[in-house]
């Protein structure tokens, strides 16, 4: 969510002339995260996000804001976007795909996860799985078993032997990823502790969809264990995972085949952000307040599941 393209007073102003929103009071652009440009927009009738979308080309779009709309309409605490006077919920700012999103209350958890909260989000991800089922559009993984490949072969000659080793062993290892019989549905697959926002630990709901998309449900499990479970040195910590684990299984418990593919699966997760966190640092892109997430993070949890399937 740093801030690559920017928007001027004029132009944001003629933008929301289109919306039944009221006249601009103030706006600013939002430092956290790293694919989009976001704003913070406030009317005379109520607080936005405004995004403008730096990675997706306009015809994809309206698949991410119906996933929000969908979920939204079924009872998970999630950000939805706003209409135009014309019913639209995409448009075109400052030559970038935009859309204007109803603003939550609540922060992103910037801290290690109360267990209160990792409950929260087991609970709401099982929830969200559940009710996915009957959503009926679309959409393949972008960040999947190729990209993961594809990503590996072009950082892999600038990692340190070490790294370089375990991204070649790791590849090999996953090599059976796609032929998984998993169930398999609508995931977030984002859901980190800055795409959820809490008062304390009241989950207010859930943001940035734009990773949605046709997955495994239980890597959309795992990418939460890997952020919400981890402690202060980035290990899984065991009762926080017990937690999110324990809230999500009561909506929908794994599978037996789900239970044995876990370890490989958290594996995946944990390759796919250290690969793209690689990415970003060996290759950033301009921004005005652009950040980059230390990618070492996720190679600690990775090793993490690495040593936990030989004990």
């Amino acid at each position: 969510m740093s801030v690559y393209t920017e928007v001027g007073r004029d132009e944001l102003v003629a933008f929301l002339g289109d919306y039944a929103v009221g006249e601009l009071v103030s706006f600013e652009g939002i430092s956290d995260g790293i694919e989009n440009t976001n704003y913070f927009v406030n009317t005379e009738q109520g607080q936005f996000v405004l995004t403008l979308f730096e990675q997706h080309e306009f015809d994809e779009l309206g698949y991410f804001l119906d996933v929000m709309t969908f979920f939204y309409q079924h009872g998970i605490p999630s950000a939805h976007p706003a209409e135009d006077k014309e019913g639209r919920y995409l448009k075109t700012l400052c030559g970038r795909p935009a859309a204007l999103v109803m603003r939550l209350s609540g922060r992103g958890v910037n801290s290690v996860a109360t267990l209160a909260q990792c409950q929260e989000i087991g609970e709401v991800l099982g929830k969200m799985h559940l009710a996915g089922q009957a959503f009926k559009s679309q959409r393949a993984t972008q960040r999947g078993p190729d990209w993961r490949q594809n990503m590996a072969a072009t950082v892999l000659p600038l990692l340190d032997a070490e790294s370089a080793q375990v991204l070649q062993d790791e590849i090999a290892f996953q090599a059976a990823y796609s032929s998984l019989d998993l169930p398999f549905g609508v995931t977030h697959s984002d859901l980190f502790r800055d795409n959820a926002l809490f008062e304390g630990d009241e989950l207010k709901g859930i943001i940035d969809f734009y990773y949605a998309c046709d997955e495994y449900l239980l890597y959309d499990l795992a990418v939460a264990i890997n952020d919400w479970c981890v402690d202060d040195s980035g290990l899984i910590d065991s009762q926080r995972y017990q937690q999110l684990m324990s809230a999500y299984s009561k909506q929908r418990p794994l599978t037996d085949i789900e239970q044995d593919s876990f370890n490989l699966v958290l594996r995946a997760a944990a390759l796919r952000f250290w690969l793209s966190r690689l990415q970003d640092k060996l290759f950033p892109r301009e921004g005005e307040l652009t950040q980059i997430k230390n990618p070492d993070a996720f190679l600690k949890i990775l090793s993490q599941h690495r040593a936990q399937s030989l004990s």
